[in-house]
């Protein structure tokens, strides 16, 4: 499973867990995607994985539902 957004290409980024006392183990932080159904230039429905600043910024438009 992919964990990269269908729109805009963002992927996992690589960090440090930091502890209380100061120790650094590697961790990564996943982009929050969510699946939705988005309507492509098209005229095409299709199910996607985007992240949610694609979602909220309009990057997405969503089908009508009938």
């Amino acid at each position: 499973m992919s964990k990269v957004c269908d729109i805009c290409g963002k992927g996992p980024q690589v960090g440090n867990h930091v502890s209380h006392a100061n120790n650094k183990t590697k961790r990564r932080f996943m982009p929050n995607l969510q699946s939705v159904r988005a309507q492509l230039q098209s005229g095409e429905v299709k199910r996607m994985k985007v992240c949610t600043q694609c979602i909220r910024s309009g990057a997405v438009t969503k089908p009508a539902v009938n």
